[in-house]
């Protein structure tokens, strides 16, 4: 009950009924283009398709997956294997709240450089285990293990991400009415 509490306190701490309108969300769908028209997206971790039917409504040729048919124009693809695509195959590839899934993150990461267009972009995102609320948490044996799903495999922080070399990281400063962008002191700031 009180986790349920905790996740609908609006610094996105939690995913719950906000999941798909966070201002993670809203800062990383703000890196696609809205005119998709011709072009092919990728949404890895499709779950119902709400991002898959976001990135068609840009006009994106989108191809769903998930490890299991959860929507019915999901692909059933593993993204811990190679994946089933032609190099140089997407625009865009989306991929949020998954990579903290995957048993080896880097050699995903290293398909969607193999899949994605040269002037294309991969975004994702996943939550920021290193939040100063987690460590205060933790005091308490509340630790980013206990609080975040059962099924998560790796907990990061932006030094972990920054080892997978990408070009842009992004968090935002996180407090109830002022909410924007940022890419300093990220685990201080951001969830």
């Amino acid at each position: 009950m009180i986790l349920n509490l905790i996740k609908k306190i609006p610094i996105d701490l939690g995913q719950g009924s906000m999941r798909y309108k966070t201002k993670g969300k809203i800062i990383a769908l703000s890196f696609i283009l809205k005119n998709g028209q011709n072009k092919n997206a990728l949404d890895i971790g499709c779950r119902g398709g709400y991002f898959s039917k976001l990135l068609e409504s840009y006009g994106y040729n989108t191809t769903s997956t998930d490890i299991e048919k959860s929507y019915d124009k999901c692909e059933v693809v593993n993204a811990n294997d190679p994946l089933p695509y032609e190099s140089n195959s997407f625009n865009v590839i989306w991929c949020s709240e998954v990579i903290e899934h995957l048993k080896n993150p880097q050699e995903t990461l290293t398909e969607f450089k193999r899949i994605l267009k040269q002037d294309g972009v991969a975004i994702l995102t996943t939550p920021n285990s290193r939040f100063w609320i987690f460590r205060i948490l933790g005091l308490f044996g509340l630790t980013p293990q206990k609080l975040q799903r059962e099924d998560h495999l790796h907990f990061f922080g932006i030094k972990d991400i920054e080892k997978f070399n990408p070009e842009y990281i992004y968090g935002f400063f996180p407090y109830m009415i002022l909410k924007f962008r940022i890419n300093k002191m990220i685990n201080l700031l951001s969830p």
